[in-house]
């Protein structure tokens, strides 16, 4: 069966992969769509996402949706074979500080789709089929298809990130980045009561997907003059994965104001405005894939068919580099998904 496997920076190739048997508690999934992620994109092109360095082939892929086939055991508990599902793609260990303390989403020793953070890498799930613990298989909701539900992980990653940013009803809110996440990050705001969202970014293409999103005004980013500049929010959320997205979200925020990394910066120190920190009383928190959100993703998800407009483009798993390559440039596109609808399993 096909598999879309990384071997290294500009090293993609989509190679006959096996298919996998399920063992006790886990599921064998036929997956349907797969999201490719800025993560993905960045192994693709750097072989590595972050501090996170690819050392052996790996699998892609963590944003996938599909059908459950069978269960490796009679006791494995899930949606019933048939069942179409999405994957949530975290397993926490359960047992650290973090996953005792209610922070699942920074456990110590996770296992995550597609990731090189641990070694040997956790394998992902850019394949016909795969195998992943009952536990992760989530039913879709009534009225939700699978093509939309391919966003329910980049949507939690976005929920998580507004819900590290406080009460934002009736707030005014800042998203540097008109990526996939940011424009997410513009729909999670608006649906978490933001009175008014401002999304940069230097693509008046990626604009206008922010404002399908639900955008009140949008920025060039590279234009000081444009007249979109808030003179201050009350919350920001640095979604572009830049140091100028960090720096534009720490002058903007207002004194006592929350700023939240979300863009995964580059390998190494980043500058960062810091002394505004200080004199501004500023709260700079991290915010890192999520948790219980991806339930709520998915009824986000149900209840919104304006998410639709997001979904760019469906390519065949058959031209995985031109998928990759359309999905690189955000000139031309949002959120691009792979096709395993029509794959051979040998």
């Amino acid at each position: 069966m096909p598999g879309c496997v990384i071997h290294g920076a500009g090293d993609l190739r989509v190679e006959d992969v096996p298919v996998p048997r399920p063992g006790p508690g886990e599921a064998l999934v036929a997956v349907r769509y797969g999201g490719v992620c800025g993560s993905d994109l960045h192994y693709w092109r750097h072989g590595g996402v972050g501090d996170f360095r690819l050392r052996e082939p790996m699998l892609l892929g963590h944003e996938v949706v599909g059908t459950v086939v069978a269960y490796g055991s009679p006791d494995a508990r899930g949606p019933a074979a048939g069942t179409s599902v999405a994957v949530h793609p975290a397993t926490p260990c359960g047992v650290c500080p973090e996953c005792r303390g209610g922070r699942r989403n920074v456990c110590r020793d996770t296992r995550y789709l597609g990731s090189a953070a641990r070694f040997p890498h956790v394998q992902g799930g850019f394949a016909a089929r795969i195998v992943v613990p009952a536990g992760q298989l989530r039913a879709l909701p009534a009225g939700l298809g699978a093509r939309r539900a391919a966003l329910a992980e980049p949507l939690s990653v976005a929920l998580h990130a507004v819900r590290r940013a406080g009460d934002l009803a009736g707030r005014q809110v800042l998203v540097t980045g008109a990526g996939p996440i940011g424009c997410l990050v513009v729909a999670a705001a608006k649906a978490a009561g933001a009175a008014h969202v401002t999304v940069t970014d230097l693509l008046p293409a990626a604009l206008e997907y922010a404002r399908a999103a639900g955008a009140d005004t949008l920025v060039r980013a590279d234009d000081p003059d444009d007249p979109g500049w808030p003179v201050e929010v009350d919350a920001a959320v640095e979604a572009s994965g830049v140091a100028a997205g960090l720096d534009t979200c720490l002058r903007l925020v207002r004194r006592g104001g929350v700023v939240v990394q979300l863009g995964m910066l580059p390998q190494g120190r980043s500058p960062f405005a810091g002394n505004l920190l200080v004199s501004r009383e500023i709260e700079l928190r991290g915010a890192f894939r999520f948790d219980g959100e991806f339930d709520d993703a998915l009824r986000l998800l149900a209840a919104e068919p304006a998410f639709d407009a997001l979904v760019s483009a469906v390519v065949p798993v058959r031209d995985a580099e031109s998928a990759f390559a359309l999905a690189a440039d955000r000139g031309r596109s949002c959120k691009v998904l792979l096709d395993f609808g029509a794959a051979p399993v040998a």
